[in-house]
């Protein structure tokens, strides 16, 4: 059984103002061409199709003629729900859909009902779960409490039983949106941190031969069993680095990884991070590589330049961010309020202002607790205003 594993497609995103349609249809173009070139026998697509919960029309017609080629190749399409997705939009029609081998799984209590493909070895379950937002879902699925770790193992818990009642020779995938510990996240994520916590563990997945993961952007193993896709297209300067592929995964009639391969997706331009002081990313014969690609430069100079902007587009015409890092002594008193704040999440912000204005003393374990609850809360209205609109 050949699997194509795909997510994170962020359809309607723009980078630094820049539209990524273009770039999100050849993507599209290059996943059904490899779709029907490596004859796959299902593609797995795990959450995040849109970038947000209303998408723009242009991005809902790509999505549209998307399936349709998936559909007319004859290709069954398994895909989900994300944390940007608007689960109930998004799955309206899966009823008609699945009679086109297009199975959208977007409500939590579909999590144990698979679509069920069989080749020469047998059957093989593909299993879908969506996002699952701990305090909308927990009730649903019985968790014993509203985090992750509880709620994704309540989904798996009824993917198991459900398992465990098909032939033994059955062979399993799971399709989920997660943060699994082991993951390396990039900046372009939204954040899912529920008490605190954002990731659980891979072992959540036990029991099953293959994870398709979606939500972290950057394509690897958190086990040989356990793996993201990642995104096809960069969404943030820190993907710099991120080689961007599908997996192309093969599994024998033990359920085994018998192949697997990245597949390369596409690239329309690349990224480059440049550091350094003005003069120095002017001149520099060594950047001539980077003068075609999207650019993010970091200045250094211990003042600031006159007209940076205008004098490095000159150099790199498609530059889009400018960061200001002046060199200066660790101790002085004039680093930057955003070099403090750098890689600190919202609620270590709010501690650290907590101290400063008791001149020193931080919150209590209680007040914590009250902070946590409260960010948690925001975060989970602004979830349901935004899939309500």
């Amino acid at each position: 059984m050949r699997l194509l594993h795909t997510s994170d497609w962020h359809l309607g995103r723009s980078f630094h103002r820049v539209p990524l349609l273009n770039a999100q249809a050849a993507f599209l173009d290059h996943l059904v061409a490899t779709a029907r070139a490596r004859e796959v026998d299902a593609v797995l697509v795990s959450g995040d199709v849109y970038d947000r919960a209303v998408p723009p029309l242009a991005a809902v017609e790509l999505f549209d003629r998307a399936l349709h080629r998936l559909a007319d190749l004859g290709v069954p399409t398994v895909m989900i729900s994300g944390n940007h997705d608007s689960a109930r939009r998004l799955g309206v029609g899966a009823g008609l859909l699945d009679r086109a081998g297009i199975h959208l799984r977007t409500d939590p209590e579909g999590c144990a009902t698979p679509v069920v493909l069989t080749d020469a070895h047998g059957d093989i379950a593909l299993y879908g779960l969506p996002y699952l937002e701990p305090a909308l879902v927990k009730d649903t699925l019985r968790a014993a409490r509203a985090g992750h770790e509880a709620v994704l193992t309540a989904a798996m818990d009824k993917v198991r039983a459900d398992l465990a009642a098909r032939p033994a020779t059955t062979r399993s995938v799971v399709l989920a949106h997660a943060f699994v510990a082991g993951g390396e996240p990039s900046d372009s994520e939204r954040d899912i941190t529920v008490g605190g916590v954002a990731a659980v563990p891979a072992g959540v997945f036990d029991g099953v031969d293959y994870v398709a993961l979606g939500h972290l952007h950057g394509s690897q193993r958190v086990t040989g069993r356990v793996r993201y896709s990642g995104s096809p297209l960069a969404y943030s300067f820190s993907e710099a680095d991120h080689r961007k592929t599908m997996w192309l995964i093969e599994l024998d009639g033990s359920g085994a990884i018998a192949a697997e391969e990245r597949i390369d997706c596409p690239v329309e331009r690349p990224l480059a991070r440049l550091r350094g002081r003005l003069d120095t990313l002017l001149e520099d014969p060594a950047l001539d590589r980077h003068e075609h690609a999207w650019v993010e430069a970091t200045l250094t100079d211990p003042v600031r330049p006159a007209d940076p902007m205008a004098r490095l587009a000159a150099r790199f015409p498609h530059i889009l961010n400018l960061v200001f890092d002046p060199e200066r002594p660790p101790e002085d008193p004039l680093a930057s309020y955003a070099q403090r704040l750098k890689g600190r999440d919202d609620h270590q912000i709010a501690e650290d202002f907590v101290a400063h204005v008791r001149g020193g003393s931080g919150p209590s374990d209680p007040e914590r607790t009250v902070l946590r609850a409260a960010f948690d809360d925001v975060r989970v209205d602004e979830s349901v205003r935004e899939v309500s609109r």
